[in-house]
């Protein structure tokens, strides 16, 4: 049963609290159903939401007119001179049309309107001009600085007054065309070239005179824009061409200079003098060339001579005479030797002094190179900077002679200037535009029925009681034994007498229903012994049980009402007891009968033992054998034992009397008892292996069913029962 409850905790709730269920999907019939029963408080707040918009509407809001002025941009204005690359007009381009948006609505644009229609002397537009409100910050400010005792400001002097008067003066300007921006507007028609300005005012004439104004304004504003581009291009111009002819008089200067210090005539001649220096580096490099054979020629002589060889220094030097001294030397003649000497050295003198005339030689031509090259190197130079000055030259002309013809066209067009746009018609007297009055309605209505859903379903996503008993049952797996309204007494004492006089009310109908559902919880066995309980105080288990008591009195069955609570006693507050010897503790003891400790209440036929206070711990007592014992000798001794027992969240006698019942009765209090106090208490009684036979709802109200929407649904609360049912 308790793992029922707790699988149960999070199910969808049919009649009341909504939840969310264990896939964390929400019931939208439910929700619609919460909804519906709570129809008069939405539609109460809807109502009350209309009624203050519609004062709001009619009575508080101020009326507003807007005016709008078109305005066509000029797609063929075909220039009077070609000045397009000097001032050019507005680009056909979609983020240039967006641009112009931006410049009618510009700080600048709206300053001039707030000047030139004096929107400063205007309280819709200057709200320093209004008058100030009775709660505002910046009397807060001044109360609190007044209790903090601050001290007064030294006197200002005239320069800080003058500057202090200025950031006013700033301040309010700033604040003006803040609001007067946002009271105007400009758009594009799309697929056109055409602007509408619209503006808004509490006057449909002011409307219409600030659209115009803006609009001509615009229109000079792009007027003095190209004036003033023209100016500046002008005065640019003519900076650029006084410096470009300066600066082509003196490339001309530097141009004549160079010509005149230099001996280069033309390209030619340095031509002519790369060609002398090609022939003096061949003969230059022939020369080394020889001087090189003739060291090589030197060094094979000298070795031959070191290894004595006359044969190969006759061939290497390649002398007749020489050969002809070998020749006398190799037939035998001794004095020839000496001529070969002496002729072989002549022969190495002739060498030797070829080989210096060479070196000189090329000493001679590498001078001569060093001076060709540094004399072309030098014309060189020139000649490029000639060519460099030439172009510069040439270059600053075209630019002179181009910004010359763009200052003389600049200065032509100063005085042609055109707007780009048109005005395409005027502004006609403003048009009512807001407020939208039944628009307001309607969004205050909607918005109080949306808060009143809201609270709605707020009120049951909060709500942790039951309303009805499908919730209790669907929530805890119990059957459901009965349904009990309010009885209207206002003391205990009169419940008796309600139960007599009242016999066919709606109470006493749920006291029957209670009554037959308990006889009927086990119709093999019916109960004998009945046990009343709950989860805290004043859920109404005493009333209860007395009433059921008094309802099988009725029937002819002998009742005994035992009150087990003997903690609290409030038996007293029903029935006099006053004047009796004991109660169920001496009962138990069986010292004295029963029928000696009973009382009557001579309004029912039922014998009541009283609780009496103990020294001793209540479930300590009830634990005993004795009480098992009296409460078989009970069974022996009547049809019905009902035994009103404490709470079981507060105390653990209920569990203890529990043992020894037929039957466990819990009573939960209508829209009061929380879900976590009846899972706790079955969770009680589940310890204990005692298993509930069924719940109560008790203290129903059949007014706050109804309220709640479940007043045509359930028994003896609702609507239809009233002609059944003693009032």
């Amino acid at each position: 049963m308790l793992e029922k409850v707790k699988n149960t905790s999070r199910a969808s709730d049919r009649d009341g609290v909504i939840k969310f269920s264990d896939d964390k999907e929400i019931d939208f019939v439910e929700v619609g159903a919460s909804l519906w029963r709570g129809k008069w408080i939405i539609l109460a707040m809807g109502l009350l939401f209309a009624m203050i918009g519609g004062y709001y509407a009619y009575r508080v809001a101020v009326p507003k007119y807007t005016s709008t002025a078109s305005l066509a941009l000029q797609l063929n204005v075909e220039p009077l001179v070609d000045i397009e690359s000097v001032v050019s007009g507005v680009s056909k381009e979609a983020s240039s049309l967006q641009t112009e948006l931006h410049v009618i609505k510009s700080r600048g644009l709206i300053a001039k309107l707030v000047n030139e229609l004096d929107l400063l002397s205007d309280p819709e537009f200057n709200p320093t001009l209004r008058p100030e409100p009775t709660f505002s910050l910046s009397k807060v400010s001044s109360f609190l600085s007044s209790l903090a005792g601050r001290d007064e400001a030294e006197p200002l002097t005239d320069a800080e007054k003058a500057l202090r008067d200025q950031r006013q003066a700033d301040a309010e300007l700033t604040a003006t065309v803040s609001v007067t921006s946002a009271a105007v507007s400009a758009s594009i028609v799309r697929g056109t070239y055409i602007f509408s300005i619209s503006a808004t005012s509490t006057n449909r004439y002011k409307s219409q005179l600030m659209a115009n104004t803006l609009a001509q304004l615009y229109i000079d504003d792009q007027v003095e824009t190209k004036f003033q581009a023209t100016e500046q291009a002008v005065k640019w111009l003519s900076e650029r061409v006084t410096e470009l002819e300066a600066e082509l008089r003196r490339r001309e200067n530097e141009i004549k200079d160079l010509r005149s210090n230099t001996d280069l005539i033309n390209a030619e001649s340095l031509q002519a003098l790369n060609r002398q220096l090609i022939d003096v580096r061949d003969r230059l490099n022939e020369t080394l060339a020889n001087i090189a054979i003739s060291e090589a020629r030197l060094a094979k002589i000298q070795e031959l001579k070191d290894a004595g060889d006359r044969e190969g220094l006759a061939q290497q030097i390649d002398d007749p005479t020489l050969q002809r001294i070998l020749a006398q030397i190799n037939s035998g003649n001794e004095t020839a030797v000496q001529l070969f000497e002496d002729r072989l050295n002549l022969a190495i003198t002739r060498e030797e002094n070829s080989k210096t005339r060479l070196e000189q030689q090329s000493v001679a031509l590498q001078d001569a190179v060093k001076r060709q090259q540094e004399l072309i190197d030098v014309q060189s130079a020139d000649f490029v900077k000639l060519q460099e000055l030439e172009r510069e030259l040439e270059a600053t002309r075209i630019l002179y002679e181009t910004f010359l013809t763009r200052l003389k066209e600049a200065t032509v067009q100063r005085g042609l200037q055109q707007a780009d746009s048109r005005i395409l018609s005027e502004a006609i007297v403003g048009r009512y535009v807001e407020p939208q009055k039944m628009r307001i309605v309607l969004v205050t209505a909607f918005f109080g029925t949306v808060l009143g859903s809201a609270f709605v379903l707020f009120q049951q996503f909060v709500h942790s009681g039951f309303r009805t008993a499908e919730e209790l049952e669907e929530y805890t797996g119990l059957p459901i034994l009965g349904q009990i309204p309010k009885m209207e007494i206002t003391r205990r004492d009169q419940l008796i007498d309600y139960l007599n006089t009242k016999s066919t009310s709606a109470a006493s109908e749920a006291i029957r229903n209670l009554r037959t559902s308990v006889l009927l919880s086990d119709i093999d066995t019916p109960p004998q012994v009945i046990m009343s309980t709950s989860s805290v105080p004043g859920e109404g288990k005493t009333t209860q049980a007395i009433s059921l008591a008094h309802n099988l009195s009725g029937m002819g069955r002998k009742v005994l009402l035992v009150e087990g609570d003997i903690r609290r006693r409030t038996f007293n507050e029903y029935f006099d007891g006053s004047g009796k010897r004991g109660g169920v503790l001496t009962a138990m003891t069986g010292e004295t009968p029963i029928e000696d400790l009973i009382i009557r209440d001579s309004r029912m036929n039922v014998d009541i033992l009283m609780g009496e206070k103990s020294s001793a711990n209540a479930a300590d007592v009830f634990s005993s054998a004795k009480f098992k014992e009296f409460i078989q000798n009970a069974r022996d001794h009547y049809d019905i034992v009902i035994i009103d027992t404490p709470p079981v969240l507060v105390v653990p006698d209920a569990r203890v009397i529990g043992q020894s019942v037929d039957a466990i009765i819990f009573t939960v209090a209508w829209d009061r008892t929380s879900k976590s106090q009846i899972t706790e208490s079955i969770r009680q009684f589940s310890t204990a292996n005692l298993n509930l036979t069924g719940l109560v709802l008790s203290q129903v109200d059949p007014k706050g069913m109804r309220r709640y929407g479940y007043g045509g649904r359930y028994g003896a609360y609702a609507a239809y029962g009233e002609g059944y049912y003693d009032t």
